[in-house]
């Protein structure tokens, strides 16, 4: 069992003004100190005094100790195995310790435990070999009491029935045969050890094997075994002697064995059978040469026994001796400090392996606790111990001694913690001892090794003792109180009662030692220290104390006795009288000697030395009465003084006599002390006589001497005696004060009971201060953390004591009363606290209000952490409970944060069931989360059924699930989907696509395998294949226009009076209707919700007619650019956006013109076919023949949509137009109203609306061709009867081409009318005029040069009204008709983009052709 370190004792360091008062310092530590029983002191910081001993002169023999045999309970079990090796050696046979799972059997433990028991045969028979190797500490079930059993029925019973005397003859044949792995057990031989001298060559600090193998050579001895017919065989060649019995004749073995006797053979007869028959079987006892049968003996013996053999008599007189006290033997040599030393590290370091200096001090003393405890190994080592100082020189310097101090060293000289010193101090009560004591008045010196030990022991007549490490090793000490000295040797007595048998004083020969662990198991107090070099160790009266030394060290030590000690010193007396112990001085002695001196004596000692000497008085005359009374009448006076203590020491108890002893004339060198006077011989009391150092009148004179000294003390100590031990009507703390005032009065010194008091009246104004600050709750050393307990809050345990302790003051203290009032309210929360923390989980509210009031109470309250743990707790639990009322808020993060809350708090029956309910809702709700999660994310995606069931489940879990949410509201679409699906098809109606497309779209956000989405998504992906088809045919290549555009009917106009006036848009029906139409999205919008054809075409109809207007006006618009107007503006026309010039195209549908340069591609028209500008021309015009399958294509699909609606109005409205046409004849009486009007053509409203619908048709009509060709016939030559130069239809070639020029003279106006500021080049004329010859089918008109010859011409405006327009810029336009004048284009209503993209003709020219 490993060795665990007693706990330490107190360690004191001393300021320098302490340590100039040893014994003071001493008692003002004793009250701590003694609790432990030892204590270290460490000198101030530079105190080393100088080491003074002679180290060359110093030689020493130091004591040899065998460290297992220190330890009580080992020397116990060895002395058990010498005996039992004895026993078998006396029968010729050798021990050997045998091994059970794989460790040597405890012969001893087998021994006690069996004899427990009750025998061999008893538990044998009781079978309780099982139980006795569970008690030796075997493991169970491996059948170890079987081995038990023959190992004590070979080795141990035997013995026990040789010790019981019990008959032996019904036992069978002892034999010790031994197993070959089983190790020869050497004795020790204690006894005779001791009782021997070394031998020379014995070696020290030696570490040997305490067993041998077997096969070791044995000694040779020289009487072996004798037997009648046997001879002595020479050794073998292995050393061992062996007996051959050989049948001889009886003469031969007389001659040889005996061969000066004259015995006749009748004479060896056995002394158990009487017989002589048997020769070869009788045996000679080698102590006293008896005969015996081997058959005979108890037990027989069926071989000769080899080596000595003793007889039953002759053994049990060998093992019957009585044991020879233990003790040390000196080593077989001397050994100077040097050689010493040097030995003592030589031998660590070879132990350990290592350097001495790098050993540690616990390795060191677990190692000398474990040697000490086993009987396997032996180690060695010497101690230098008591050595006495006045042979070879203290370690401290001394007043005319060998060694020279400095001056700075001469303090030391004088020093009172100067071990030379301080046994005679003035405070020492050793200073009135008149002899020189070794160990006590003079120091010991103490030399130490490794291992080297001091056994349990206390001090002579139980003083102080103080050890002071010079230098070395460290000591390691250990002590235990002197309270529980007694406690110690029962303990000791009982563990090893064997030793105290033969031994009784066996602890105080300092020769034993006991484990500390196992003295307390025992409830022995044990303190423990490491003494180090400069360190003082002081023990107390009647502390035992042992230890030993971590290494070579030098070490100093004496006794001194303080006035406390004094009534111990006489109970020491007693105690070494009842154990026949002699005195080392005479106590009686030292107390008279101290009360010569009454009138020196300080107060203190005096009256401690009263006190003793009334006791010692008292039984002085007690026994010196009885002695008188038993007869003795004869006395004289002796002076013991002048007689060595051994020649007046009682002849029973070794008492040292001085007040008086017995003798007697028969024995005149022996007296006996006054109690064993009947003791001394067998003669008549009257014969002996009383030898008496003082008469009683003597003493009592004495007495009184020291009392008159006390008695002023004394009356001051009856009173503060009389305060402190009253427990009723106590004094108030003032009166306490008063004592000690008076005692300063008195210059009392300070003594033991002074001290007291003022340590009293001390703790009373502490306790009543601290009580104080309890009432109001403000401790100075308090503080609060995080509404934890203060620092120093006491606890109620701490409160009781601390109400006691101030009811328990010698004083009354005022605020003890309202103490024990908060005691009160303290223990009436703590019971409402239990009633509250009795129920299952109380409120939060309860808990906080009851904690706050505990928090008030300023007391360390355990109940405090507790409810702050419910607390903690009941909070967390109603949490849980209000997440949980809110499934809506309980989120899987909310779950994970309550389960980590929950997991740091305390164990509790409630918490655990809420844990495991959210702990098992969480792995529910991650299950279905991640479940959830799996469905929505699944591909290919689940069907609506395993969702809804899926739904069902998650309905019961109260959480919120963000992915179970999702799932929910994807089954909500999914349902709402199916509907708007089912609802699409109710009634045989056509899907709209835009509806159709939202529900595919919704789909694709919906995570649920829709089985109607595929087929909405291939008609959807149908209708759209249909769209750009149609895209295909009708749109142009890059056209910004969508396709609805194109196919709808145009709402908006570009017209800027359309912005400012709208037209009302007038549905057929002739009501008006609230949906608006004013743009394109209206129109989708109102296609997109129209229930069905019908009210999709009737929108597209009301369209149409708003287009229709549109157009209106946007002509009306157009046309108004070519009339004068007053403002002096000219309009700007082409996609340019600027005035008429040159050569200018005219739409056919918009009546807009265009610059001929401005519209790419003008060329390629043909003349007589429709021009549209680039804002009409919408689309390609497909044929019709290609729009109708497009139709029929998208019925097949049934999906409406704008499109498809637009599609079929274009179709339906060409249809209607185609009709109308058809109805129509352009050689018809309509046409009889046309007429020339500025060379422009007039038609009826009809014919333009007829025209400018099919114009307006996004479809290729041959019709409108042919409608157009028609009207261009109509004024042919062969179709009208006006005659002109230029006919009529040439001019309708080219009606559509009009030409404006602009020009800006050089020359101004001779009217003030400014000029143009440029002159129209020539060659834009001459390109012009070309142009003009290429477009018109007559290129004869007029001869422009007599415009560009005259100047005139430049500058006068030709029209008739002339507004004479101003400013930088003036515009022109040139007549293309044939006066080629020139106008200015306002005043002839043309704008420059109609001047430069169309022909102008004037009036005059335009009259002339009609004519």
């Amino acid at each position: 069992i490993e060795f665990i370190p007693p706990p330490e004792c107190p360690v004191f360091e001393p300021s320098w003004e302490e340590f100039a008062d040893p014994f003071g310092f001493i008692n003002k530590i004793r009250s701590i100190a003694e609790n432990t029983g030892i204590c270290k002191i460490r000198p101030p910081p530079g105190w080393q005094p100088p080491f003074a001993c002679d180290v060359d002169r110093l030689h020493f023999t130091p004591r040899i100790q065998r460290l297992n045999e220190l330890e009580a309970q080992t020397r116990v079990k060895l002395n058990f195995l010498d005996q039992i090796a004895k026993f078998w050696e006396l029968q010729g046979c050798t021990l050997k310790i045998p091994h059970v799972e794989r460790k040597s059997l405890d012969l001893y433990q087998l021994y006690k435990l069996v004899t427990e028991e009750g025998g061999f045969d008893t538990v044998c028979r009781e079978r309780k070999w099982t139980q006795i190797s569970l008690k030796m500490g075997f493991a169970p079930g491996k059948a170890v009491g079987s081995h038990l059993r023959a190992h004590y029925e070979r080795i141990l019973y035997p013995y026990y029935l040789f010790q019981t005397g019990a008959s032996l003859l019904s036992s069978q044949k002892p034999t010790l045969t031994n197993d070959t792995k089983d190790k020869e057990y050497k004795s020790h031989d204690l006894p005779q050890r001791q009782s021997m001298q070394p031998s020379e060559i014995s070696t020290i600090a030696r570490r040997a094997k305490r067993t041998e193998v077997k096969g070791t050579h044995c000694e040779n001895r020289p009487n072996l075994r004798r037997r009648m017919g046997s001879y002595v065989a020479k050794p073998e060649p292995g050393n061992h002697l062996v007996c051959v019995c050989v049948f001889v004749f009886f003469f031969l073995f007389n001659n040889y064995v005996y061969p000066h006797t004259s015995y006749f053979v009748e004479q060896y007869i056995c002394l158990v059978c009487g017989g002589g028959g048997d020769e070869d079987r009788l045996l000679l006892c080698d102590g006293c040469d008896d005969s015996y049968h081997t058959f005979c003996l108890i037990p027989p013996l069926h071989d000769v026994p080899k080596g000595d053999w003793r007889c039953p008599k002759c053994l049990a007189q060998e093992c019957g001796k009585p044991q020879v006290a233990f003790g040390f033997e000196q080593a077989p040599r001397d050994y100077t400090l040097r050689s010493f030393g040097d030995m003592a590290d030589s031998f660590k370091s070879d132990y350990f392996n290592m350097p001495v200096h790098m050993v540690p001090t616990e390795l060191v003393e677990k190692e000398f606790w474990r040697m000490v405890s086993t009987i396997e190994e032996d180690v060695t080592v010497e101690y230098g111990a008591d050595i006495a100082s006045k042979d070879f020189g203290s370690g401290f310097p001394v007043k005319n001694g060998t060694f020279t101090v400095t001056p700075d060293e001469e303090h030391y000289l004088t020093s009172g913690w100067n071990l030379n010193n301080m046994p005679v101090l003035d405070a020492s009560v050793l200073t009135h001892i008149t002899a020189d004591i070794c160990g006590m008045k003079l120091p010991w010196l103490y030399v130490g090794m490794c291992f080297s030990s001091f056994c349990w022991h206390i001090e002579d007549h139980w003083s102080y003792s103080i050890n002071y490490l010079h230098w070395g090793e460290p000591k390691t000490w250990y002590g235990a109180p002197g309270y529980a000295a007694e406690q110690l040797e029962m303990v000791m007595k009982k563990l090893a009662p064997e030793l105290f048998e033969s031994q009784p004083d066996l602890l105080h020969q300092l020769v034993t030692i006991m484990n500390p662990n196992l003295l307390m198991e025992h409830g022995v107090p044990i303190y423990r220290t490491n003494q180090c070099a400069g360190e003082f160790v002081i023990t107390f009266p009647r502390a035992y104390h042992s230890g030993f030394n971590q290494g070579f060290n030098f070490a100093e030590a004496v006794n001194f006795c303080t006035v406390d000690w004094i009534p111990l010193g006489r109970q020491c007396v007693e105690h070494y009288r009842s154990l026949n112990r002699y005195c080392v001085f005479s106590h009686d002695e030292m107390v008279c000697n101290i009360a010569a001196k009454a009138d020196s004596l300080e107060l203190e000692l005096a009256c401690a030395i009263q006190k003793d000497m009334s006791a010692m008085i008292q039984e002085e005359k007690e026994l010196r009465e009885k002695a008188y009374k038993l007869g003795v009448w004869h006395s004289q006076q002796v002076d013991y003084e002048e007689q060595p203590d051994e020649e007046r020491q009682c002849v029973k108890c070794r008492t040292t006599c001085y007040l008086s002893a017995i003798t007697c004339p028969c024995r005149p060198d022996q007296l006996v002390c006054l109690h064993h006077l009947q003791g001394l011989c067998s003669c008549d009391p009257s014969n002996y006589t009383l030898n008496y150092k003082y008469t009683l009148g003597a003493l009592n004179q004495m007495f009184k001497a020291v009392g008159t000294r006390a008695e002023s003390y004394d009356d001051w100590a009856s009173k503060v005696n009389k305060i402190l031990k009253t427990d009723q009507n106590k004094s108030d703390l003032e009166d306490l004060r008063a004592l000690v005032v008076e005692a300063e009065k008195k210059t009392y010194p300070e003594m033991d009971l002074l001290r007291h008091l003022r340590q009293i009246i001390q703790d009373a104004e502490k306790s009543a201060s601290m009580a104080q600050q309890l009432l109001n709750g403000k401790r100075q050393t308090r503080y609060r953390t995080g509404g934890g307990k203060s620092q120093n809050q006491l606890t109620v345990e701490e409160l009781k004591s601390f109400i006691q302790q101030l009811y328990d003051l010698p004083c009354t203290v005022r605020q003890a009363p309202f103490l024990k009032a908060l005691l009160s309210r303290i223990e009436q929360f703590q019971q409402r606290s239990a009633d509250l923390l009795a129920e299952d989980m109380p409120g939060s509210v309860a808990l906080q209000g009851l904690l706050d009031e505990g928090t008030g109470l300023d007391v360390d309250l355990p109940e405090l952490a507790v409810l702050r743990q419910r607390l903690e707790q009941a909070r967390w639990v109603e949490a849980v409970q209000q997440a949980s009322e809110q499934p809506a808020s309980l989120s899987l993060d909310c779950m994970r944060r309550l389960i980590d809350q929950g997991v740091g708090l305390a164990p509790h029956a409630c918490v655990e069931r809420t844990m495991a309910w959210l702990q098992e809702l969480l792995t529910v709700c991650e299950h279905w989360e991640e479940k959830a999660h799996n469905m929505l994310t699944a591909r290919p995606r689940h069907n609506l059924e395993m969702l809804e069931a899926a739904l069902l489940e998650i309905n019961s879990i109260h959480a919120y699930l963000p992915n179970c949410l999702q799932l929910k509201d994807a089954v909500s679409k999914a349902r709402e989907w199916i509907r708007e699906a089912d609802a699409l098809q109710l009634g045989g109606r056509v899907p709209v696509l835009a509806t159709l497309s939202d529900l595919v779209s919704k789909a694709k956000g919906i995570p649920v395998l829709l089985e109607s989405l595929a087929r909405l998504e291939s008609l959807v992906s149908e209708v759209q294949a249909w769209k750009e088809s149609a895209v295909k045919t009708f749109l142009l290549k890059n056209s910004p226009l969508s396709l609805l555009e194109v196919l709808c009917p145009k709402c908006e106009t570009e017209c800027p009076k359309s912005k400012s006036k709208r037209v009302k848009d007038v549905s057929p029906s002739g009501k008006k209707t609230g949906v608006k139409l004013d743009c394109l999205s209206d129109v989708e919008k109102a296609l997109s919700e129209s229930k069905d054809t019908a009210s999709a075409m009737a929108t597209l109809g009301e369209v149409r007619l708003k287009e229709l207007e549109s157009l209106s006006v946007l002509r009306t618009s157009n046309e108004a650019k070519f009339q004068p107007t007053p403002n002096s503006s000219a309009s700007t026309v082409c996609l340019c956006h600027t005035v008429p010039a040159g050569p200018m195209l005219q739409c056919e549908l918009c009546r807009d013109a265009y610059h001929s340069g401005c519209v790419p591609g003008f060329q390629i028209t043909q003349v007589g076919q429709l021009w549209l500008c680039p804002r009409c021309s919408r689309s390609k015009k497909p044929p019709l023949d290609k729009v109708l399958p497009l139709l029929a294509s998208l019925q097949r699909i049934r999906v409406r949509l704008p499109e498809g609606d637009a599609l079929r109005y274009l179709i339906e409205r060409t249809v209607r137009w185609q009709h109308r046409v058809q109805q129509v004849s352009p050689f018809t009486q309509q046409f009889i109203c046309l007429v020339w009007v500025f060379c422009v053509l007039v038609l009826s409203p009809d014919q333009e609306e007829l025209l400018a619908e099919g114009l307006l048709l996004q479809v290729t009509l041959p019709e409108l061709q042919q409608l157009y060709q028609g009207l261009l016939s109509w004024f042919s030559p062969s179709h009208h009867s006006f005659q002109s130069s230029d006919p009529p239809h040439k001019k309708l070639e080219k009606n559509h081409k009009r030409r404006f020029e602009n020009e800006n003279p050089d020359v101004q106006d001779r009217d003030k009318i400014k000029k143009p500021k440029k002159k129209k080049p020539k060659m834009n004329k001459e390109r012009r005029r070309e142009e003009k010859r290429n477009l018109s089918p007559s290129n004869s008109l007029s001869d422009p040069s007599c415009s560009e010859d005259s100047e005139e011409d430049w500058s006068v405006c030709s029209a008739k009204q002339c507004l004479q327009p101003e400013g930088n810029e003036v515009n022109w336009v040139q007549c293309d008709g044939s006066c080629n004048q020139w106008f200015h284009q306002i005043c002839v209503g043309v704008s420059a983009e109609q001047a430069e993209n169309e022909d102008y003709i004037c009036v005059n020219c335009s009259l002339n052709d009609l004519i």
